[in-house]
């Protein structure tokens, strides 16, 4: 094996290990619940991810056994798996820069707005047929019943760094004044506020707060912040792939010159 297609084979190595946090990042976001019920956000960075294994697989195999068009196979899957990359990336990034979160006052969490988000992240996720499928979706995860078992006291409740989707959608807007027995279960007040989400609160634990749109606030700061952490697996991976690329086509390059000049060595003797 000549000395460009050994520089191929451990670029192709390394191409290889930078799959490893994007498979593990894509199965991490797969795993979540508010990725389970929006279908869209669950599967592209796995998918990616093996392809990237895949196509560094072929890399390899071509780049040691000398076979120069699996190895142009290779090149072109990777240029096109970088292009997808970075428009994945720049996607993420422009659809999570808003952040519809506000602080509230005596409370170690989060609430959250909806108007707070990008518009196209928004629509997509409240858009009254989609939000119809989340929602039932949410419902049957055991998102807010985790709330139940983990805190047993209001202190410790309101203490707590809960997540954007059971901040929204397993528990009352504190705005509604709701009076806590457990993380789920809260008393109406005397006089209700007349904010339609304080209507739509039930105790139901089919129900809760899965009608509100607290609740789609919360399911869009949760993606937003699950895939910001995603994001920086991708930034990784782009730069590194980036390089591994540059390089790879030299040593492609090189690989090419050395196979014409020994024909034509070869050819003169």
């Amino acid at each position: 094996m000549g000395m460009s297609n050994k520089v191929t084979a451990i670029l192709n190595f390394i191409a290889l290990l930078c799959s490893i946090p994007l498979i593990t990042s894509g199965i991490w976001l797969s795993k979540k619940a508010d990725n389970q019920c929006v279908h869209l956000f669950r599967w592209p960075v796995l998918i990616l991810g093996i392809l990237l294994l895949i196509v560094s697989l072929a890399g390899f195999v071509g780049s040691y056994w000398n076979r120069q068009g699996l190895l142009a196979f290779y090149l072109f899957s990777m240029a096109a798996l970088i292009v997808v990359l970075l428009i994945l990336l720049i996607f993420a990034f422009v659809v999570t820069r808003h952040d519809g979160s506000y602080i509230v006052p005596g409370r170690g969490y989060k609430e959250y707005r909806v108007e707070g988000y990008s518009s196209w992240l928004r629509n997509y996720v409240t858009e009254s047929e989609n939000w119809s499928k989340v929602r039932s979706c949410l419902a049957q995860t055991d998102v807010c019943t985790e709330l139940s078992q983990e805190y047993s006291s209001a202190d410790h409740f309101f203490s707590a760094h809960i997540s954007p989707l059971q901040s929204g959608c397993c528990k009352p807007p504190t705005i509604c004044g709701f009076t806590y027995v457990n993380p789920t279960f809260w008393v109406n007040p005397a006089n209700p506020t007349s904010d339609p989400d304080c209507l739509l609160w039930s105790n139901d634990q089919h129900q809760l707060c899965y009608g509100c749109k607290a609740c789609q606030a919360g399911v869009l700061g949760n993606l937003r912040k699950e895939w910001r952490k995603a994001n920086k697996a991708l930034i990784i991976t782009v730069v590194v792939l980036i390089c591994v690329y540059i390089i790879g086509c030299s040593a492609y390059k090189n690989a090419q010159t050395q196979e014409l000049f020994r024909r034509y060595k070869d050819g003169w003797a």
